[in-house]
């Protein structure tokens, strides 16, 4: 563990800034280094309510105890906006299926109708599906979590600013007034879903900005820091918060920031794992422009690690819908049957 904690730094945030409102100068020298170098670290000290994410995750297993039918009125393809309950092992990651069934939503807004052919993430934005009959508590909590994310997803961003010698403000307009955040609310079961052996989630990077993670105590999230040649476990700290960044910060600083690949193992048969990412992300129509990196900075960007098959686009929006229709083969087959994965229209 002990080698673990030493490549996956941990800060804490409420060190962040100084008493004058400025950016401690220590901190931020931690978190360029963890940005650059691993791309993964945890976070304490973030600013949650006494028992808030304790009381979140017991909430979380409560709704996955209800009965199948019960979640299935949920059932994700029923919605056009990759919302709502995802079944055990109808996720794909680098096509093959996850062990975990779980809740994904994002700001609820209203349905965009009419859009320009070369703009369908719009079609990404609409209206959660949640248990208001048996459970209501779980929206309340899980979208209180999101308040809270969506706080130190945006202090995260400042800090990373000043960390890349910019203005704190630097990163702020594309997130203004509607950022397309994501929560998901995820259950791992080990040895349910043949299909998946062990894999939780499959080897991926993200697709946005931040990804803020409160994970329970069962542990399985591996990382692949830039040029590691073997995972790291990410052991967990009670209530403390998983980051990493995502592809489109790794594109604007062509390389110099990392997207991490990571992947999450299946718990042993019969053991249960809990845990909430949040990805804190701008508006749809967001286009991310390349960060104008002081020399010294410049001169370690690695390069943008892009693969043929998975193209990184500055486009958050085009990003985005991409990661969602790969990861949700059978809601983009119900309702958008005329595009591929690779946003092309379908032929033949």
């Amino acid at each position: 563990m002990a080698a673990a904690r030493e490549t996956i730094p941990v800060l804490d945030l409420g060190s962040a800034r100084r008493a004058d409102g400025s950016f401690n100068p220590e901190f931020i020298e931690e978190l360029r280094d963890a940005t650059h170098r691993v791309g993964f670290f945890q976070v304490i000290g973030y600013g949650g309510a006494p028992g808030q994410a304790k009381g979140l995750l017991t909430t979380i297993r409560r709704f996955f105890d209800l009965p199948l039918e019960e979640r299935m009125k949920l059932d994700n393809r029923l919605s056009p906006h990759f919302r709502g309950y995802t079944r055990m092992g109808t996720e794909v990651t680098q096509g093959r299926a996850d062990a975990r069934e779980q809740i994904d939503y994002s700001p609820d807004r209203e349905p965009v109708k009419d859009y320009p052919p070369e703009q369908p993430y719009w079609l990404l934005q609409g209206h959660n599906l949640w248990p208001d009959e048996s459970m209501p508590e779980l929206k309340e909590a899980a979208m209180a979590w999101a308040a809270l994310m969506s706080k130190v997803g945006a202090e995260l961003m400042r800090a990373i600013a000043v960390s890349l010698e910019q203005p704190e403000t630097y990163f702020e307009e594309p997130f203004r007034d509607t950022p397309a955040w994501m929560g998901k609310l995820v259950h791992y079961v080990g040895g349910v879903v043949e299909a998946a052996g062990d894999q939780g989630v499959g080897s991926h990077a993200d697709y946005g900005f931040v990804t803020l993670l409160l994970q329970d105590e069962v542990g399985g999230l591996e990382v692949l820091p830039p040029g590691a040649s073997a995972w790291v476990p990410v052991e967990p700290i009670p209530e403390a918060l998983v980051v990493n960044l995502g592809e489109m910060l790794e594109v604007a600083t062509e390389g110099y920031l990392a997207a991490t690949i990571h992947r999450v193992k299946a718990p042993p048969p019969g053991v249960d794992r809990y845990s909430v990412p949040f990805f804190w992300s701008p508006r749809l129509d967001a286009v991310i422009d390349p960060v104008p990196l002081p020399a010294e900075l410049k001169a370690q960007a690695r390069g943008i690690s892009d693969n043929p098959s998975n193209p990184m686009l500055p486009s958050f929006g085009l990003n985005m819908l991409k990661g969602r229709m790969r990861a949700h083969p059978d809601v983009t087959e119900r309702h958008y049957p005329e595009l591929s994965p690779d946003l092309e229209p379908r032929t033949g």
